[in-house]
């Protein structure tokens, strides 16, 4: 356990380990990166947009940023693995890529895949233009800590008129048998002009010590490319991360994204799309299904900034326990984003009287001729339904599996892999039997 006790201590412990660490890579960035960070810090809970996720003070108590665990302990990935689902694997063990347990089975012709310290190198005209250009880390202290710190990542490129047959399955896993594990991963992906990519990221702990984990991914989705994106966080009860997800769209593009999740000590989630261009159609949907002490903060925003475009953002959330929700949306709509359409939902169920949510959807509305919407509601189960499930000779708790079922599979119905969409379909029913 660190013995740190103020943020200001902790900044200084992150530059000195920054100041003697040795990097190969974007080190212009990383160094711009550090300096922000050393003089903003990272944000506590007087900063508005993390009052609700004091993980700055649960790094302060739960770790000691010099003791950093790489070494594992796994032989196998298999319990890891999303039955069934035949795809391109890439896997990150604390952090670092392990070749050893990854495959690439799509050919070249479809897609580019190499670590980011292999793309720095040959693919220098693309991550000059494409790296660190969507998060903003000077708004951000996590994303300028991301961006100082990655120790590897992913470099994914698509090239025009290309269908990736295959999907890619990311598996984050975090070992903490020997030790703590703090871990920085990074992604880039670029979708190229009418083609086709389909992501999976999963996260998932084993051991007892507590894991930190920073995450930084940067979407390019060019002209009339789809990208379905789908995000399943399950790490054990020990784990602390923040993850910045940053999505540009060209015209006539179709993003659709999905985010489930399920355990963690806390979890942040900061998700950005900026719609770039006109005739885009966006869809974005979130599911956190909380017990115990977990406490789960997604932050979006939505950013249409040229006509003619479509976005719907719907996320839901059970809590259960002691267990805590945070929801804040925001959709902007620039003066030039005529005829847009920008919808936004977030319903959540409280569980018992020691839950909690916190919900703030917003529109920010420059433009005259659009349809706008938001909303929020918060409640508990409907004792009427509950109520009619009975009185038909269902046993109350089953009743209550089942309209909470109803309640969740409205958001992951809209994924279009019939695997993954059984996988995600499992991981809610093993939930609602934990709870019942």
């Amino acid at each position: 356990m660190s013995t740190t006790t103020t943020n200001q201590d902790l900044k200084n412990e992150i530059v000195n380990s920054f100041r003697a660490a040795q990097f190969g890579e974007a080190n212009e960035h990383r160094e711009k990166a550090i300096l922000q960070l050393e003089k903003s810090g990272l944000p506590d809970q007087k900063h508005e947009e993390y009052r609700f996720a004091p993980i700055t003070k649960a790094i302060e108590k739960n770790f000691t940023w010099k003791n950093q665990i790489s070494s594992f302990t796994l032989d196998s990935i298999s319990d890891f693995l999303i039955p069934d689902l035949e795809a391109n694997v890439l896997v990150f063990i604390n952090g670092s890529f392990s070749k050893s347990f990854s495959k690439i089975i799509s050919p070249e012709s479809q897609v580019k895949v190499k670590t980011l310290h292999e793309a720095f190198q040959s693919e220098k005209p693309v991550t000059d233009t494409y790296f660190d250009k969507l998060v903003n880390s000077e708004t951000d202290g996590y994303a300028a800590l991301n961006t100082a710190f990655w120790q590897d990542g992913m470099f994914i490129h698509v090239p025009e008129n290309t269908i990736v047959e295959k999907p890619f399955l990311i598996l984050h896993i975090h070992d903490s048998n020997q030790g703590q594990v703090i871990a920085h991963t990074r992604i880039l992906a670029i979708v190229e002009k009418n083609s086709t990519l389909n992501l999976i990221e999963k996260f998932d702990s084993i051991g007892s010590n507590p894991v930190f984990n920073t995450i930084t991914e940067e979407f390019e989705i060019k002209e009339h490319a789809q990208f379905e994106y789908c995000k399943i966080q399950n790490d054990n009860g020990n784990s602390y991360q923040v993850a910045n997800t940053s999505i540009r769209q060209s015209g006539s593009s179709q993003v659709n994204t999905f985010t489930l999740t399920l355990s963690g000590q806390l979890v942040r989630n900061n998700f950005g799309i900026v719609i770039d261009g006109e005739h885009c159609e966006s869809h974005f949907h979130g599911l956190y299904l909380l017990n115990n002490n977990t406490l789960a903060d997604n932050h979006t925003v939505v950013d249409h900034r040229k006509p003619n475009s479509f976005s719907n953002e719907m996320y839901k959330g059970v809590m259960d326990n002691n267990s805590k929700g945070v929801f804040n949306g925001k959709i902007f709509v620039r003066p030039h984003a005529q005829k847009t359409n920008a919808f936004q939902s977030n319903r959540n169920i409280l569980l018992t009287d020691t839950a909690t949510i916190n919900t703030k959807p917003q529109l920010e509305i420059w433009a005259d001729d659009v349809k706008c919407s938001h909303g929020c509601t918060s409640g508990q189960l409907d004792e009427e339904a509950l109520f009619y499930l009975q009185s038909r000779g269902i046993p109350k708790q089953k009743a209550k599996a089942m309209l909470l079922y109803a309640f969740a599979a409205e958001v992951f119905a809209p994924i279009k892999s019939e695997v993954l969409r059984t996988h995600i379909d499992h991981l809610v029913s093993e939930r609602l039997h934990q709870i019942f």
